[in-house]
């Protein structure tokens, strides 16, 4: 069967002989009878390379090869890859048991994402279109680790947007459908770096938990010895369990989100964690902090992992100007020489927007902000040198004086 072909702006050349994936769709000619998960050629110039066709999303085609249309071993050697560069998560000690085994396109993949939980793994798509290898990144999942039981498909309303692979917390998911083996349970429990998380595949954020946070949070517990902690947008209270094993006077919780509060307490039970030295709140964390400001109340670390504020480039602006209010509230909150760990998860605001926002919040708290640590994602979400889209989180710990 002869593969369709499509042709590209010549202009896009450049960007896409360095590796860029993303095809959109007002640079595309022709396509139109083309149905979702079709394997096309592209053609720019005298470059041509394979992609999925999309005929919904504004991310017409994901290129995948430059050679040829993928087979079951081409595949299988972008999920060979992918585990081998993961085998210092799986070495670590103390143990990690959920981490990143398949990024996207930073691992040839574009689109794609898949999870590893205990012994299952879950896959997500970020297009309708990227289904259609699903099947085959299972079956090669399935060939490489034989200690997994079950890989699903984690079911979820697609977005329509750029396909960013990290933009924020997704609508619940419904179901998870088997590709094969067993569905994993709905209480499963994993470990990381040694501290057990309860993981809800099921309906969880992501596929689960945050799993991008993971050495941040082990940051979080070097630095917060002793120390009085709040901990804003705190989900199932990750960085409150770390806080709490590095010795945090006490830890304050807050999420507006319902039955959070519960799993958070049933995580400290599980890591057997002082429960005395940690309260969760239910509430609206802007609300909050915008309340402690008024009351003078004082934490030495404030942390901030919020959902994303922008999922199209046009929402940039609004998402700068929600992150220096949130910022400068916090700042406000944060004793004199004390740490604002502040986290943006927005891939449409670049780490020198990010840093800018944090000196224009400063202004405005009317506080001095000294950058003491800076990180993005860790190993096992890699980017591509040709696509910055994929840097999507930015993580900043500061120490926060007062104007001199």
């Amino acid at each position: 069967m002869n593969t369709p072909e499509i042709t590209i702006d010549p202009s896009l050349r450049p960007r896409l002989q360095q590796g860029h994936p993303w095809v959109y769709r007002n640079h595309v000619s022709g396509g139109e009878r083309l149905r979702s998960g079709q394997w096309v050629r592209v053609r720019c110039g005298g470059w041509t390379a394979y992609g999925l066709w999309d005929a919904r999303s504004a991310i017409a085609v994901r290129i995948v090869s430059r050679t040829a249309i993928p087979d079951d071993d081409w595949v299988g050697e972008r999920v060979w890859e992918a585990w081998e560069l993961r085998a210092a998560v799986r070495d670590a000690s103390p143990a990690t048991s959920a981490y990143r085994w398949i990024y996207g396109e930073g691992d040839g993949l574009p689109g794609l994402v898949a999870d590893r939980y205990g012994d299952y793994a879950v896959i997500h798509t970020y297009a309708d279109s990227v289904q259609a290898i699903a099947s085959q990144v299972a079956s090669a999942m399935r060939g490489i680790d034989p200690d997994l039981r079950g890989v699903a498909l984690h079911q979820r309303e697609q977005d329509d947007d750029e396909g960013d692979a990290e933009s924020g917390p997704r609508p619940p998911a419904p179901s998870l459908r088997p590709i094969w083996g067993e569905l994993p349970p709905q209480d499963l429990v994993i470990q990381e770096h040694g501290i057990l998380f309860r993981a809800d595949l099921w309906r969880g954020q992501k596929t689960g938990l945050f799993l991008d946070q993971r050495e941040n949070r082990r940051a979080v517990e070097s630095l917060a010895g002793g120390l009085t902690v709040l901990n804003c947008f705190a989900y199932t209270g990750g960085f409150s369990l770390y806080a709490l094993r590095g010795g945090a006077a006490e830890v304050t919780s807050v999420d507006i989100g319902r039955g959070l509060a519960e799993a958070a307490d049933d995580n400290i039970a599980l890591n057997r964690l002082d429960a005395g030295r940690h309260r969760f709140l239910t509430e609206d964390c802007f609300g909050l902090l915008d309340a402690y400001v008024k009351a003078s109340r004082r934490f030495q670390m404030v942390i901030l992992d919020p959902p994303s504020f922008a999922r199209a480039k046009g929402s940039a602006h609004a998402a700068l100007r929600a992150y220096a209010r949130l910022n400068a509230l916090a700042m406000r909150c944060v004793e004199p020489g004390g740490l604002l760990v502040t986290s943006s998860c927005t891939s449409q605001v670049g780490p020198e927007s990010f840093r800018a926002m944090l000196g224009d919040a400063a202004a405005a708290a009317q506080r001095r902000a000294q950058i003491i640590y800076e990180v993005g994602q860790p190993a096992d979400h890699p980017v591509p040198a040709a696509f910055p889209e994929g840097r999507y989180l930015k993580f900043l710990v500061a120490r926060v004086l007062a104007i001199s």
